[in-house]
C-alpha cells in the first residue's frame, strides 16, 4: 500500500476520532492527559485516512461545506462514544443502588474515572470494567471496529433516521436490565433483612429497628457483593465483547 497523505481525509478521520475520545470509556477519564488524546487521534487518523476513499470535492467547497462536515463528524463520533460509554453509566447506576441499599447513600469519593465524585462500589466496579477492557484486549478491535464504520458511513454521510432513534432507545433499556440484573441479589437480601426487622418490631415494639438493622444490612450487602462480583463480571465481559460489532451497527443505522 503505497502511503499518501491527504489532509481533507486526514482532517475528517481526525474530527470524528477526537469525539469518540472524548467519551469512549478509559480515554475520558478525567485523569487521562488531554494531550495524549490528541496524540492519539491523530495517530490513529493517519492509518484510518489510508483506508478510506478520497471525501468527494463537492463537500469542500467552500468554508460553510468544511465546517458542516466537521460537524456531521463530530455528531458521529459522540453517537459512536455514547453507544460504548452505557455501560459505564449502568455500572454507576449499580454502585449507586448498591450503596442506597447499604444505608451509605450520602458518601462518596473522588473517582479519576469520573469528574463527579462516585460510591465505592461503583468505583470498583468501573475498575474492575477497565481491567476487563485491557484483558480482553477492546482497545485493538475498538480500532479495527472504528475503521470498519467507514465501510457503512463514509465521511458527510450520517443521517438522524427513526431506526436510529429506536436503537439507542433499546440500548438504554438494556441498560436499565444489566443494572437489574446485577443489583438483584443485593435487593434481595434487603428485602428479607428489611422484612425480618418489621417483624422483629411488630413482636418487640421496644426494639430500636433502624440502629439494629443497620449493622445487618451493611454486612449482608457486602457479603452479597463479594461473593456476586463474578457474576457481575460476567455481565460486564458480554457486553464489552459487543461494543465492536455495535460500533458497526449504530454507524449502519447512521448512514441509512
Amino acid at each position: 500500500m503505497n502511503f499518501q497523505f491527504d489532509v481533507v481525509s486526514w482532517g475528517v478521520v481526525f474530527i470524528r476520532a477526537s469525539a469518540l475520545l472524548v467519551i469512549l470509556p478509559i480515554f475520558s477519564a478525567t485523569n487521562t492527559p488531554v494531550r495524549l488524546r490528541v496524540a492519539f487521534a491523530a495517530l490513529l487518523s493517519i492509518f484510518v485516512s489510508q483506508l478510506i476513499p478520497p471525501v468527494p470535492p463537492g463537500l469542500t467547497t467552500d468554508i460553510y461545506g468544511i465546517v458542516g462536515l466537521f460537524a456531521k463528524e463530530v455528531g458521529v463520533g459522540l453517537v459512536l462514544g455514547f453507544s460504548s460509554r452505557m455501560l459505564f453509566y449502568t455500572l454507576d447506576l449499580v454502585g449507586a443502588l448498591i450503596t442506597a441499599e447499604m444505608g451509605l447513600g450520602a458518601l462518596s469519593s473522588p473517582s479519576p474515572m469520573s469528574p463527579q465524585p462516585q460510591s465505592t462500589p461503583g468505583m470498583l466496579l468501573n475498575y474492575l470494567a477497565a481491567v476487563m477492557w485491557v484483558a480482553l484486549d477492546l482497545p485493538r478491535w475498538l480500532i479495527v471496529g472504528f475503521a470498519r464504520t467507514y465501510d457503512v458511513l463514509p465521511a458527510g454521510g450520517i443521517h438522524m433516521s427513526k431506526e436510529l432513534a429506536f436503537d439507542m432507545v433499546v440500548r438504554t433499556g438494556q441498560t436499565f436490565l444489566i443494572g437489574l440484573q446485577m443489583t438483584a441479589p443485593i435487593l434481595a437480601v434487603s428485602f428479607v433483612v428489611s422484612f425480618v426487622f418489621s417483624v422483629l418490631a411488630r413482636a418487640v415494639p421496644q426494639m430500636n429497628v433502624f440502629s439494629e438493622s443497620f449493622s445487618v444490612r451493611v454486612l449482608g450487602t457486602l457479603a452479597v457483593f463479594g461473593m456476586t462480583i463474578q457474576l457481575m463480571g460476567q455481565h460486564i465481559s458480554n457486553y464489552l465483547n459487543r461494543l465492536p460489532e455495535d460500533f458497526h451497527r449504530v454507524a449502519m443505522l447512521m448512514g441509512q
